[in-house]
Parts: structure tokens; C-alpha cells; sequence
């Protein structure tokens, strides 16, 4: 999940009751759903399938084509109609390793945890070399180290700091929490920051030559005959949360091995290294590039509608991950809710009014691209980004200019997606669409007993249905308990099936089900904001302690 990022409104008036008192809810299917949802549920096992047997699915990898091929097939297997895979690109390189260790030979001989940034070159066998501590922020940096480094491995980041845990490593919402969350801030009250820089101003020509230097600083690694680098994840206990580095285009330097370690085990090497002790580490990654396809795919499958089959309603998550774990919540658990919820309403014979169609997008953990190509591709889109734009994360952009529509963006009422984690649904962000609060005041009221019910006219990003958002459609993504997706799993190598929570996939399904169900057979289409400025702001990121996501976290 490119990690949440928040903004927010208060609900509860005799005026929004009324409203949703009005908005016809079909207690008997809601029956129906549940029975399905609780007593046959599939849910976990479409979770064993995308994560113990295909495991990771980094974009542009054959384990994600893989993904793309067995969800295609299972949809078509319960009865979807016009399943496919839809192309997007290009992409770029694919990726993946199979096997990284790591060994300290001296002073002393230990295994260590680490892994392989994607996209970085492998060792191409066994390397045995001394290990460096350097400082990389800037070219007078290189210069210091000019000559000095070959055949060196480098730690190139201070050791960490490792303290108590200062929070409970598995949470779930307060009901004061959900009340703080349903109060509305108005917008302007903090300032957009890039991803991890919670709390402190953004300085946008800063941010983009640090970007630049790291493709002088990969060009100077390789130059210099550097063996690899090392730095340490920033979750402590074992945990190594990894993301990307190297370069997705053929044509661009990829640099050397880059590595994260456990923060415990790369402090042990620099505090070796600090008392001057030699150190001699043994490496050896196997990773390789896949560059016979360019392109990647969205997963998508229909349930045809009846009288305005015309119209869609649509729900999806991503099916993309990073490569450590094996993406169990982030977002194997999104796309078997997603499944599970159409797969519901397939086994109950509906036959709704509006099409539905479910999406499984790749390429979000790189910035959205596959559900933002999707859009582009079918309902509309703002100018092509000038090249600046394009090296900041999604949530920075500004794109300027007017959004042209397709024929397609009227047809859609609303989207729903599903990238939070394994935490049962507790509410959803109406996005500031105020006119959806009844709407859903209305369709939550069966659930509840299963503790979802917070309305919040918040905005929160960092996943799909921003790109919905972005063009004036209708697209809403759940609020979720947080569980242990921070402390523990989000991006890192412990993101596995352990990880769910198997009664809240299976409320998160049943709730998702209703939901498009509803949306597909309410006589009129979803209500809509006014159309998007023409040059928006930067989204908000949350402020410290606040739960919100952002890109690549």
C-alpha cells in the first residue's frame, strides 16, 4: 500500500438521518450476503493461492503475471463474465531475486538478515570484501571517497537508535478515535510534506535534486568498482522493510547490490567498525532482470448487468507487491476481499442492474500507475506531467490543465477499493463528497453489530481510488483497523499469510459485497463532486501519530 495519507467531517444530524432513511437498503440480500459471506466463505483461500503459493509480485515480474493469469482464471471459474487482462505501459524492467546472504567473517563469523533492494543487480556468485562506513548525501561526499572505495562493501546510513516499543504492536480503533476521525479539517491547515516527513515543511527543489543525485551516485558506485551497499530497515525486532532503488529502464545505470539489513545487525557491524575493528563480510545475491515484456496488466472481470447494463459499478484493490514478504496485507488481503465479495454475489445468482465490474490494478507500489492508466485509458484524464512532475511521488504532482472525459465517465457510479491492511472495515472517507454521507449512513446501518459505521468526509490517499478521485468519478477506499500492518508488516519480509486476520477478511467481504451490490442496483447513479481544479494541491500527509498513508513508505 504506498502507506495512507489523511484529511476529514462530522456526521450525525437529524438531517443526515432522515436522508438515509430514505436510501432503500435490501435487508434480504444483506441476509443472503452474510450467510454466503460467513458460512461458505473462500476469502482465505484466495489468500493461500496469492501469497504461500504465487508469494511476492513485484510489477513487471513473472510471479505478478502469474498473479494476473491464476485471478483471471479463478474469476472466469466462478462464473464472471469477460475476464481478461488489460495492458498498461510501458513499464519498464522486470525484476526478482531468488536467494541474498550475507556473513560477517570477521572479527567473528555470523549470519546476518538482509535483503536486496528491487531492481539492483545481484553479485553474480560468492563476493568476499571489507566493510566501509561512508557518508553519500552529496557530491562533495564523492569526492571525499574518490579512490578509496574499491572492492569495499559500504554502510552507507548512521546506525539506528533502538529503543522500547512505544506503542502496542497490534491496534484497533478506540471509539474515540473513530470520533476524532469523523470531525472535518478544513483545508490549508497543514502544509504537504513528502512521504516520512511528517510535520516539516517541503521544499520541492530539495527534494528533486536528491532524486537526481541518486542516479550520479549509482554512476559513481559502479565507477568506482563499489561491491555492494548496506543500510538498515527502518523497523527494528529482526523486521527488514525494503522497497526499491537501481532503475526500471534499460538504459539507466542500475548501480550496484544495495541491501537492507535488520537494524539490529547492521548496528552491530557499524559499532565494530567505530572501534575500528576490521570487518569482512561474504556476499552473494541472485537477481536477474526480465526484459522480454515491457508492459504490465490489470486483472479485470465483469457480473453483467440487466436493465442499465450500460452503467458500472466497480470495486478493486491492488495486486502488486513488493518482493521481501509475500504481500499478504499489502494487498493480497484487498484482492481476496475483492474476490470474495464478487464471488459472493456470483453464488447468489444476483443479477444486478448496473454492471459490476471488479479491477486487481499492478503498479501501485511505483505510484498508482496501473489503475491510473486504466483511467486514462477509459473515463479521462489532465495533460501528459512535464518531466519534473514526473520524478516526484504520485501524492506531490501537480497536474495542471483541464480534465478531458470519455464517453466512459459518465458511465460510472462509483468505485471502491480496498488496501489498508488485514483490519476489518470500520467506516469509509467520502473523499469531502458530502452528498454520499446519507448513501452510506444508509448501507452500513446492517453492519453495525460488526463495528462499521464511521462516516468521515475526510480524504485519504496513497491508493487507487485517487485515481478516480483525480477525474470527478466517485471513488471511496474503506477505513480499517490497523491491526499490526505498521509495526510489523507493511512492505517488509514478515508480510505473510500469518499476518490476517481471518474473521475481519471475511466482514471486510461481506461488507464489500453489499456495497457494490447496492451501488449496482440503486435506482439513481452515485451523486458527484464538482469536477477537480484545474491545478490542484499537492495531497496533505498526515501529521505525527496520525493513521494515513503515503508513497513509499
Amino acid at each position: 500500500m504506498i502507506r495512507r495519507l489523511a484529511v476529514t467531517l462530522v456526521l450525525g444530524s437529524a438531517l443526515v438521518a432522515a436522508a438515509a432513511a430514505d436510501e432503500p437498503v435490501d435487508f434480504g440480500m444483506v441476509t443472503r450476503i452474510r450467510d454466503e459471506g460467513f458460512g461458505n466463505s473462500k476469502v482465505m483461500e484466495t489468500l493461500f493461492q496469492l501469497t504461500d503459493v504465487i508469494g511476492a509480485r513485484l510489477t513487471g515480474s513473472p510471479s505478478l503475471k502469474k498473479a494476473n493469469e491464476w485471478t483471471r482464471d479463478q474469476l472466469t471459474a466462478w462464473g464472471l463474465q469477460n475476464a481478461h487482462l488489460e495492458s498498461w505501459g510501458p513499464f519498464g524492467r522486470g525484476w526478482s531475486f531468488d536467494s541474498a546472504e550475507l556473513r560477517m567473517l570477521a572479527p567473528t563469523e555470523a549470519p546476518l538478515v538482509a535483503y536486496p533492494k528491487a531492481w539492483t543487480p545481484g553479485t553474480e556468485g560468492p563476493v568476499r570484501a571489507k566493510a566501509m562506513k561512508v557518508k553519500l548525501e552529496s557530491e562533495a561526499d564523492l569526492e571525499k571517497i574518490k579512490g578509496k572505495v574499491a572492492g569495499m562493501i559500504l554502510l552507507v546510513a548512521d546506525p539506528r537508535e533502538l529503543k522500547g516499543p512505544d506503542k502496542p504492536l497490534f491496534t484497533r480503533f478506540t471509539d474515540k478515535e473513530l470520533e476524532d476521525l469523523a470531525q472535518f479539517q478544513v483545508s490549508g491547515q497543514r502544509r504537504a510534506v513528502p512521504p516520512g516527513l511528517a510535520g516539516q515543511p517541503f521544499d520541492r527543489e530539495t527534494f528533486l535534486r536528491r532524486n537526481r543525485f541518486q542516479r550520479t551516485l549509482r554512476e559513481f558506485l559502479k565507477a568506482e568498482k563499489v561491491v555492494a551497499t548496506l543500510e538498515p530497515s527502518n523497523v527494528d525486532g529482526g523486521i527488514v522493510r525494503v522497497s526499491g532503488g537501481g532503475a526500471r529502464q534499460k538504459d539507466e545505470e542500475p548501480g550496484v547490490p544495495a541491501l537492507v539489513l535488520s537494524a539490529e545487525h547492521y548496528n552491530r557491524l557499524a559499532r565494530l567498525l567505530d572501534h575500528g575493528m576490521p570487518v569482512e563480510l561474504e556476499l552473494d545475491v541472485k537477481a536477474r532482470y526480465h526484459d522480454d515484456d515491457v508492459n504490465a496488466y490489470n486483472t479485470v472481470a465483469e457480473i453483467p448487468g440487466t436493465d442499465k447494463k450500460g452503467e458500472l459499478v466497480m470495486l478493486g484493490a491492488h495486486l502488486d507487491s513488493w518482493h521481501t514478504g509475500t504481500g499478504a496485507t499489502d494487498n493480497a488481503a484487498g484482492c481476496a476481499v475483492a474476490m470474495e465479495a464478487v464471488r459472493i454475489l456470483q453464488a447468489l445468482g444476483v443479477q444486478p442492474r448496473r454492471t459490476i465490474r471488479i479491477a486487481l490494478w499492478t503498479g501501485e507500489e511505483q505510484g498508482l500507475l496501473g489503475s491510473r492508466a486504466y483511467v486514462r485509458q477509459h473515463f479521462g484524464a489532465r495533460p501528459p506531467l512535464p518531466p519534473s512532475e514526473q520524478e516526484l511521488p504520485s501524492a506531490l504532482r501537480r497536474e495542471a490543465g483541464p480534465v478531458t472525459v470519455l464517453p466512459e465517465h459518465a458511465k460510472l457510479s462509483a468505485y471502491f477499493n480496498l488496501d489498508n491492511g488485514t483490519g476489518k472495515i470500520r467506516g469509509i472517507y467520502t473523499q469531502a463528497n458530502a452528498a454520499a454521507v446519507p448513501i452510506f449512513e444508509a448501507w452500513f446501518q446492517p453492519f453495525a453489530d460488526l463495528g462499521a459505521h464511521t462516516l468521515t468526509n475526510r480524504n485519504t490517499g496513497g491508493t487507487d481510488h485517487l485515481s478516480f478521485d483525480a477525474v470527478g468519478l466517485p471513488g471511496f477506499q474503506f477505513i480499517q483497523d490497523e491491526a499490526d500492518y505498521e509495526t510489523r508488516s507493511h512492505h517488509t519480509n514478515m508480510d505473510l499469510y500469518d499476518r490476517i486476520q481471518r474473521e475481519d477478511m471475511m466482514q471486510a467481504s461481506v461488507i464489500m459485497a453489499s456495497f457494490v451490490y447496492h451501488a449496482a442496483t440503486r435506482d439513481a447513479m452515485f451523486p458527484r463532486k464538482p469536477m477537480p481544479r484545474e491545478s490542484p494541491s499537492p495531497s496533505p500527509v498526515p501529521r505525527e501519530g496520525e493513521r494515513g498513508r503515503g508513497e513509499g513508505r
